[in-house]
């Protein structure tokens, strides 16, 4: 794959003073209103920069082109996402399955919550998925999961457990995309929830779990 096809994502430079990370939050800030506004297709640096009163070479001082000002949006939200739930699951408080059905309701209701900049970020998803940086920052989401299932089914062998968490999760995000991509009341979310998180504890504890 081309140069062109893989733009590089990755801040130009990192903000070390308190006014350039405020900069950066109101670069941010606007972006993810321009894309929450005008979706992936009609998203540029433009009118990022014009929504956040700076120009655009101030905007430019940071990010290279509108693919890093996504990838930024799409990491932060993985990063957010990924210590919400590895704090869950890591809860040692709560017994395996409570933490996964937890899980569960917090991300089917967070899926709801952000379906508007989710369906954006999913159409930008080509400018950067490809990217090593996308790679890498997708794999550091994935740790938390790997050692839950490590403590919940240690008798099952590594493979078979990578199969289990590669299942749970693809269903999880597939599910939980498609239905948040309709309005849902809090009964809905709820029931969804539910089940869900059932469906997936019945089937650990079939395997030993």
């Amino acid at each position: 794959m081309s140069d062109r096809q893989k733009p590089l994502i990755s801040l130009r430079k990192k903000p070390k003073q308190a006014r350039s990370n405020e900069l950066m939050g109101v670069i941010l800030e606007a972006a993810a209103q321009v894309l929450a506004k005008e979706g992936a297709q009609r998203f540029t640096t433009a009118r990022v920069a014009e929504k956040a009163g700076v120009s655009v070479g101030s905007l430019y001082q940071y990010f290279p082109n509108k693919a890093a000002i996504l990838f930024r949006l799409q990491s932060d939200e993985w990063r957010q996402t990924s210590q919400l739930l590895s704090g869950i699951l890591a809860d040692v408080e709560n017994p395996p399955l409570q933490r996964l059905r937890l899980l569960v309701r917090v991300f089917i209701r967070s899926e709801c919550d952000e379906a508007q900049m989710r369906v954006a970020l999913d159409d930008a998803a080509p400018l950067y998925r490809d990217a090593p940086e996308a790679q890498a920052a997708r794999s550091a989401a994935d740790g938390a999961f790997t050692m839950y299932l490590e403590e919940l089914l240690p008798a099952v062998p590594e493979a078979a457990r990578a199969v289990v968490g590669d299942l749970i999760t693809t269903t999880l995000s597939s599910a939980g995309k498609s239905f948040s991509e309709s309005p849902r009341t809090e009964q809905e979310i709820e029931a969804f929830a539910a089940a869900m998180g059932e469906m997936f504890c019945a089937y650990l504890q079939s395997l030993g779990g």
